[in-house]
């Protein structure tokens, strides 16, 4: 069954009764700003400002308390905008006080609909949880699937991965910057510092009068055992060639060998960092039994799986395929008016972060599974409606999706057949 938006916001609709208190909130670094609504949209009470910490979040409490009390409200839905991380505190508070059902409004859908009640671009804390609270009113909200336990763990985790890699690209472009400067000769010769001989040569004989200069026998054992071993003579000699004829910078050549030996540790710090990082991730990914058969496709490795569920979360929280579909801002829109039709493409009105993934993903599926490079062909060059390369690209996203998920979710294993049925059948009749 697909089950379309419009539904959805139906029964989002239908969820809040009479007896529902909705709370719209506002939240902000140190001081959050509170608003309640009945099902009907008029304003219960005062507005309530409270500060992040555990005092503001218990008058939070009291405050929702006495209104539910003096207006006869059993149930209370509770809507905030997600900005940045300040509402993390927030939403635990409320898991584990379980005083409202929690649930997320888009930021985007707040910022045009702020104008509705006065025709005004002003923008302020309590005029933005009316808006909030409104919009839940309005069905347009998700419910909010906070990751616990082992999924929480590994979405920290993958995002400590993020940043990680982050830090070590901007050392790789700095170690870079230096060989430009210093001696820009080096990478004609290694096509990239990370090799093991590279590093070696960066880490003790840095500039290139260390390379040409007499060596010591604690040198040269170092260059012929780490360096013309792992390079061979051809390149040693290549490189010493070109550290004759180097047009580098020949001044403060002291505090050039200091900054690389800094930006070399740094490096090799982040690199062991990572590789602790991802054992723990892998050991995590070993106690959740749907990551298993997701590793059994062929082409998807750890980073994809660990990814895709540190975004995502526990599968069992989504009733359809379509649901991450949207997550991701894979959906597809159009602009079409009367007889003119639009170009179809993807609204991108979801995690960046999962949809790259999904992307990379689908790329080295096309390129090492047969299934998905089976499935990539066909719809490249079948008769009807043949799609681009980019746009094959997006649908084998959506595909893996509805693999993923019916794996996690049914707790089942990766069986082609069933996947690509009608395709292998295709083939099969081909053949």
């Amino acid at each position: 069954m697909k089950f379309k938006y419009a539904d959805k916001q139906n029964e989002k609709i239908k969820a809040i009764t009479e007896g529902t208190l909705v709370i719209g909130c506002d939240i902000a670094k140190a001081t959050h700003v509170a608003r309640a609504f009945d099902f009907r949209g008029i304003e219960l009470g005062k507005s309530l400002q409270f500060d992040n910490t555990q005092d503001g979040f218990n008058s939070l409490a009291l405050w929702a308390k006495k209104i539910m009390f003096d207006n006869n409200k059993p149930n209370v839905m509770l809507g905030i905008e997600p900005t940045g991380h300040y509402w993390l505190s927030l939403s635990q508070f409320i898991n584990e006080s379980k005083m409202a059902q929690l649930v997320i409004v888009n930021s985007y859908h707040t910022k045009k609909a702020k104008e509705l009640d006065d025709n005004s671009p002003t923008k302020d804390d309590v005029k933005d949880a009316k808006t909030i609270a409104k919009l839940v009113l309005e069905g347009r909200y998700s419910i909010a699937h906070i990751p616990t336990g082992d999924y929480a763990e590994l979405r920290a985790g993958m995002c400590q991965r993020q940043q990680l890699q982050k830090g070590l690209q901007a050392i790789k472009g700095l170690i870079i910057t230096w060989l430009d400067r210093y001696f820009p000769e080096f990478t004609s010769v290694y096509k990239s510092f990370e090799g093991k001989a590279a590093l070696t040569i960066l880490k003790h004989f840095s500039l290139p009068q260390d390379i040409l200069r007499p060596k010591n026998e604690t040198e040269m054992e170092i260059w012929r055992k780490q360096i013309v071993r792992y390079a061979g003579v051809k390149k040693t000699l290549a490189l010493e060639a070109v550290a004759r004829r180097t047009v580098g910078l020949k001044s403060a050549h002291e505090f050039a060998r200091m900054e690389i030996g800094y930006l070399l540790m740094q490096y090799e710090i982040i690199n062991e960092q990572l590789t602790a990082l991802m054992e723990k991730i892998k050991a995590i990914l070993v106690r959740l039994p749907e990551a298993k058969a997701m590793l059994d496709i062929p082409g998807i490795g750890v980073i994809t799986v660990a990814g895709f569920l540190a975004e995502v979360g526990d599968l069992k929280n989504y009733r359809h395929w379509r649901q991450i579909i949207r997550l991701a801002g894979l959906n597809l829109k159009t602009n079409s008016s009367g007889k003119h039709k639009g170009k179809t493409g993807i609204t991108k009105r979801g995690r960046h972060e999962l949809r790259a993934l999904l992307y990379r993903c689908a790329l080295a599926l096309i390129a090492n599974n047969p299934e998905f490079n089976a499935l990539h062909q066909h719809l490249t060059t079948r008769k009807e409606n043949p799609l681009k390369g980019m746009q094959s690209v997006i649908a084998i996203c959506g595909k893996l999706i509805r693999i993923l998920f019916a794996i996690g979710k049914n707790q089942s294993t990766y069986r082609p057949e069933k996947a690509f049925g009608e395709l292998i059948q295709k083939q099969n009749q081909a053949a």
